[in-house]
């Protein structure tokens, strides 16, 4: 007994040690988080770090890193692979986590590195065929000398950074979720370029509106969703003339109805997001040259998705912002030209209904014949668990998927599988090498046309005084309204008949009007010869940057700073006068009378200081669900929803338009009726939510602003930023959602830039430079960006890789 009771302290000790060293669930191993010498302590970063010379092995080459007073790196090299070695150095010191985890989610590996909770993701990430589009990504790679150099290059510079860690210095999120990184290799670059097509091109609504055509007809779709607002303003003007015929394509004679009617997972596509960006020419500029402006709106994390950096050598001089893992600058300027993108919302996304001969699925049917699938094995590693065996099988069209039913269980097992952009051969890195060094509207062409995808909006400025946009990627070539449903897999004509010419894609150059500009917007007029989606942005962020283009005269970069937090709201002023108009004021209390009162005088701005932003927008989303909801309600299809900007101009000229009678009730409702009772629904949810009407209701509050971190580890992020803008405004700010980098360039003799996203150079928490510019991004401050044509004397602190 003496000898248990002497042994039992030791038994526990070693409990206690064994428990603090090991991981349990989503809980990090204790011991070593709080350990002071490699725990989180260790991350702590007090001091700036001190100029130094590096001797790298493997580094044969010479490059200088200067660090500005917001520690943007400045990378001066003699040649090419030693400054893509250099951006793969300091973009892994201060963003490695970052870049690690992005492609670890691309290529389907979370559940290797942090368990069971992400392997459902990764298994829809494989079966998506993100990691086979990746693949054939680098095989294209490889087959251009030039950017296989300079991937390696940069794949060199990261390693030469990781061998330089010890445990104790990683990133404080390795600490936390308990992995250790990994050699970096040109397939990341890859998986990470597969990831921003997903991002930005992995949206379809087929099986939403397959379901609605057969619930609700053709003429509900004809109405909402082919005809077009009356204040749509195309990207490339209606006085665009085409010079070209368009390659034609053979349609069926009917349409296929699918067998399915649910929605087929995470791609429908949000509406009233995206990105803004324009360009005027020198005709309306105080400085007599072009000015450029782009803020693409994305998911907003910390760190920030964008890293800022410029890169020097000899025949390239370039600066702006870069993904992480990524060669080169993506959104910038150089000394001669500037260029950024917005999305394109093109169709590049389609699913086909299978006909497998059988249930061993080695044969589908297709053009008259049985032809053989393919499988792919996708081993899926899982922390502390057995490796997954996930079977992939793929047709010409690509992956397949069974469709799970939610409405008939009976039903018969359906299969669809997909044709994406996103398993394209592609090696956009080139467009963004020769972007990089354009001196002219030719160069930004060609430059141009070794872009897949995702599909952008190109826009573009010069020191020769041209400005240009170009709708650019790899589109493919459809009859009219194919793939926005689901489509036979079995008819060849539903198949992609080939592709628009690069030269035939949507592009103006020195319009008359004296500038160009998107907000992901229709691409182009209707007289466009081809067809490319019928699912676009609302058209209110595009008027609205037209109307105040057309408006302006010797414009100055503070006029396009001041433009891009713009936070009027077309969607009010277009709906706002009628809801006001059909509202029963003999309904109203004395504090509804205030609130009505407050509506009729508001301006329309989305201002954070402002009450009416909140109730409009929550007044509009009620008034809309209880037009909407109660049929949408009455089946367990999944539909699609009409766009507000559609749903406005209908409601309006129509008042017995048949959606606006709740079906529910016994009475006939009318737009007076619905207005109202969603009025005082507002002011009870509202009070309910924000407590009584005064300014805890104001706009900034309500936006609910959050930047998470990228991983959503709790505290690492930046909550309930008070902020102005909304979705369908130039400053397209909201829920966490936003600009995710602001810039302005005024191109001249001396082309100055302007810009900063919500974030700082350093992915580190422990760094003041973590989140130092959330607040200055907020509020709309652009910093003057240092773009050095030679090597400076004076600097924050410096960097020798030798």
């Amino acid at each position: 007994m003496n000898y248990l009771k002497a042994l039992l302290p030791s038994l526990i000790l070693v409990v206690a040690i064994v428990s603090l060293n090991t991981q349990f669930g989503t809980i990090p191993p204790i011991g070593k988080l709080v350990d002071p010498e490699s725990g989180f302590w260790a991350n702590a970063e007090i001091d700036l770090p001190e100029s130094n010379e590096l001797a790298l092995e493997g580094f044969d080459g010479n490059a200088s890193v200067y660090f500005d007073e917001r520690r943007v790196p400045h990378i001066f090299a003699e040649n090419e692979y030693d400054l893509y070695f250099a951006q793969g150095y300091v973009v892994a010191r201060d963003r490695l986590f970052q870049m690690e985890l992005q492609t670890l989610d691309a290529s389907g590996r979370l559940a290797e590195k942090i368990g069971e909770r992400a392997l459902s993701r990764d298994k829809t990430t494989r079966r998506r065929g993100m990691p086979y589009g990746a693949e054939k990504a680098l095989e294209t790679m490889k087959q251009d000398p030039k950017t296989w150099e300079i991937v390696n290059a940069y794949a060199d510079g990261v390693n030469a950074y990781l061998s330089s860690l010890e445990p104790k210095n990683y990133p404080l999120e390795y600490k936390i979720l308990d992995f250790e990184p990994e050699e970096w290799t040109p397939i990341k670059t890859a998986h990470l370029l597969k990831n921003m097509t997903r991002t930005l091109a992995g949206g379809n609504n087929d099986d939403r509106t397959s379901n609605t055509m057969e619930y609700f007809g053709a003429d509900f779709i004809e109405k909402f969703f082919e005809a077009k607002p009356e204040l749509n303003d195309p990207i490339i003007p209606s006085s665009k003339e085409w010079d070209f015929e368009r390659i034609p394509v053979e349609a069926p004679d009917t349409l296929f109805k699918p067998a399915s009617a649910v929605e087929l997972g995470e791609y429908e596509r949000p509406e009233g997001v995206g990105s803004n960006n324009w360009a005027v020419s020198g005709s309306k500029t105080k400085s007599g040259y072009p000015i450029l402006a782009n803020d693409p709106h994305l998911s907003l994390t910390l760190p920030s998705i964008w890293y800022e950096v410029q890169l020097h050598a000899p025949g390239i001089n370039t600066y702006g912002v870069t993904l992480q893992g990524t060669p080169g600058i993506v959104i910038g300027f150089n000394e001669n030209i500037a260029w950024g993108v917005t999305n394109v919302g093109t169709d590049v996304m389609d699913w086909y209904e299978i006909k497998f001969k059988d249930e061993t699925q080695k044969e589908y049917w297709h053009d008259g014949k049985w032809k053989p699938t393919t499988m792919r094995i996708e081993a899926i590693k899982v922390k502390d668990r057995e490796t997954v065996l996930d079977t992939v099988i793929y047709t010409h069209h690509g992956p397949v998927t069974k469709v799970e039913s939610n409405i008939n269980e009976e039903q018969k097992p359906v299969y669809h599988a997909l044709r994406w952009i996103a398993h394209e051969a592609s090696n956009d890195i080139r467009a963004f090498y020769g972007l990089n060094r354009s001196e002219n509207y030719d160069d930004y062409v060609e430059a141009l046309s070794h872009y897949v995808a995702p599909a952008q909006n190109f826009v573009f400025a010069s020191n020769e005084g041209d400005i240009a946009l170009w709708v650019n990627g790899k589109l493919p070539n459809k009859w009219e309204y194919q793939g926005r449903t689901v489509s036979d897999g079995t008819d060849p004509l539903y198949d992609w008949q080939g592709w628009i010419p690069f030269e035939h894609n949507p592009h103006v150059k020195n319009p008359e009007r004296g500038f160009v500009s998107s907000a992901n917007q229709e691409s182009a007029a209707p007289d466009y010869p081809y067809y490319l989606d019928d699912d676009f942005a609302p058209f209110e962020r595009g008027r609205r940057i037209n109307d105040k283009l057309a408006a302006m005269q010797d414009i100055t970069a503070k006029d396009m700073q001041e433009m891009q937090m713009d936070s009027y709201s077309y969607y009010a002023e277009t709906l706002l006068p009628s809801l006001l108009e059909w509202m029963d004021r003999d309904s109203l209390s004395s504090i509804d009378a205030e609130i009505f009162q407050l509506m009729e005088e508001w301006d329309y701005f989305m201002d954070g200081d402002e009450i009416a932003p909140s109730f409009f927008r929550h007044w509009s989303g009620n008034f809309y669900r209880a037009v909407f909801y109660d049929e949408y309600e009455t089946t367990e299809a999944t539909l699609r929803y009409p766009s507000r900007d559609r749903f406005v101009e209908i409601i309006k000229a129509e008042p017995n338009f048949k959606f606006i009678d709740d079906i529910d009730t016994d009475k006939i409702e009318t737009r007076s009726d619905i207005v109202t009772i969603s009025f005082h629904e507002t002011v009870a949810e509202l009070e309910n939510y924000l407590g009584e009407f005064g300014d805890k209701w104001k706009w900034g509050y309500f936006i609910d602003n959050d930047i998470d971190h990228l991983a959503s580890i709790p505290g690492l992020g930046r909550q309930n930023l008070f902020s102005s803008g909304s979705s369908e405004a130039i400053n397209a700010t909201r829920g966490g959602f936003g600009p995710s980098w602001r810039m302005v360039v005024e191109l001249g003799p001396e082309v100055k830039g302007y810009g900063l996203y919500p974030g700082g150079a350093s992915g580190n928490p422990g760094s003041p430079n973590y989140d130092f510019m959330v607040d200055p991004w907020r509020t709309g401050q652009l910093f003057e960006l240092n773009f050095m044509k030679e090597e400076p004397k004076e600097y924050l602190y410096k960097l020798e890789l030798k």
